[in-house]
């Protein structure tokens, strides 16, 4: 290695300055502007393409996407068998209507809990297909009576001291809203 004024000079330190010394002229030296690196009717289809789909396929996708949010607390009181369903599924309409005003409203309702659903009718859900009874609720749909289903429960061995109550309320009832319909 040869010294130079005390120091080593290195065959690749001077490669690298002539390179960078390239490099900068190439960089500095003027060239033709350009805008775009596509040409002037190559620009003007896709711009034409561009104009097409935010006029057209944009408005499409937000007003489904608006819609799918907006039916979303309906899906999920379905998923949960929410016993209220029909009325979230209303408030969820209405909510469409209104801007989606009405929907924090429709998406709370579906995840909480019905108070007096249960003292009621012994559940907190309800089942959502026709076939499909309500968990815990008898169904009077085979053609029986709330008398047939009386006998059934003396049947089964259920002291007849507290099916009296119950059979007596219900002959109340039937006397009164039978005098009703007389009217």
């Amino acid at each position: 290695m040869a010294t130079v004024s005390g120091r080593a000079s290195h065959p690749g330190r001077a490669g690298a300055r002539v390179v960078i010394a390239l490099a900068a002229i190439l960089l500095l030296a003027p060239r033709e502007a350009h805008a775009s690196l596509l040409s002037p009717e190559a620009e003007d289809s896709v711009a034409n393409f561009l104009a097409l789909f935010v006029l057209f396929v944009v408005p499409v996708a937000l007003i489904v996407l608006f819609w799918m949010v907006h039916v979303l607390p309906e899906k999920i009181a379905h998923k949960r068998h929410h016993p209220q369903l029909d009325a979230i599924r209303t408030l969820c309409l209405l909510s469409l209507v209104f801007g989606g005003l009405l929907w924090p409203l429709a998406w709370i309702w579906a995840y909480t809990k019905p108070v007096m659903h249960k003292m009621a009718y012994g559940t907190d859900t309800a089942s959502h297909d026709a076939d499909e009874p309500h968990e815990g609720v008898p169904v009077a749909t085979t053609g029986t009576g709330l008398h047939d289903r009386l006998a059934r429960l003396e049947q089964r061995g259920i002291p007849a001291s507290e099916l009296k109550a119950l059979r007596a309320d219900l002959e109340a009832l039937e006397k009164k809203y039978a005098a009703d319909e007389a009217v």
